[in-house]
């Protein structure tokens, strides 16, 4: 029987090292997270140098207890209006995949919805520069520094995520363990990658800001915690004599 229709039983190890895990996880991630951070900020430093950007390197310092305090790397430019012509190539964009949504088969047609629901932010960010550029609320630099702030808590919440949707099982403790090592780690790698990639575009033209932050953003990082979830998901449970 496949495991979704098996009854489920929450057992009291399992329950014990969800626990376990989260605790040590959790610590461990605190304890680490000024390096971390030291970390995004040379490899910000190092995009600034290397890539074609124009930004420079802010830091916003928090302060969480104590003894954990840390300095929140981001990248700082100047806020671009649309030009009429990156604002015609981007309706012209828009509205060919839209059309080209009509020439996919049927049996592509999550795809199809999913690319025409995609498309009405865009759409949306077009109307709206048309109408009231000038009230658009949003600088890139307090988009930059909530990205990596964000970041930051998306990863400090894996432990607890994984405490109530997987350790519960019965995989046993290492691959509980490697599954939210990797998970942290491959977001923790990610995202100063992602704050570069987003702020080529974003030094263009806040046009872009809207796509970046619905479709490019936060949702791209959970995506990633729910494909390593669904791959943890496939192992087979621990045996009676492995941990």
């Amino acid at each position: 029987m496949h495991r979704a229709l098996a009854h489920f039983r929450l057992g009291p190890m399992n329950l014990v090292a969800a626990v376990f895990l989260f605790v040590f996880f959790s610590s461990v991630w605190l304890m680490l997270l000024a390096p971390i951070c030291r970390f995004w900020t040379w490899v910000l430093v190092l995009g600034i140098r290397l890539l074609p950007l124009r930004a420079e390197l802010g830091l916003a310092h928090h302060h969480v207890t104590s003894f954990i305090s840390f300095d929140v790397p981001y990248l700082r430019m100047e806020p671009v209006l649309p030009s009429a012509l990156i604002w015609w190539l981007t309706c012209v964009v828009t509205l060919s995949l839209f059309a080209g949504s009509f020439f996919l088969s049927g049996k592509f047609i999550p795809i199809k919805y999913l690319l025409r629901a995609v498309l009405l932010v865009p759409a949306t960010a077009l109307l709206y520069f048309v109408f009231l550029p000038a009230r658009f609320p949003h600088t890139p630099d307090s988009y930059m520094e909530g990205l990596v702030t964000a970041g930051i808590t998306l990863i400090s919440v894996i432990p607890l995520l994984f405490g109530l949707t997987y350790y519960i099982f019965d995989f046993g403790l290492l691959r509980k363990a490697f599954l939210t090592a990797i998970a942290m780690t491959h977001l923790a790698l990610f995202l100063p990658f992602q704050v570069l990639l987003q702020a080529l575009f974003l030094q263009k033209t806040v046009l872009f800001m809207p796509v970046l932050y619905i479709i490019f953003g936060m949702p791209v990082n959970i995506l990633i915690i729910v494909a390593f979830y669904s791959w943890g998901m496939t192992w087979s449970f621990r045996s009676a004599t492995s941990l």
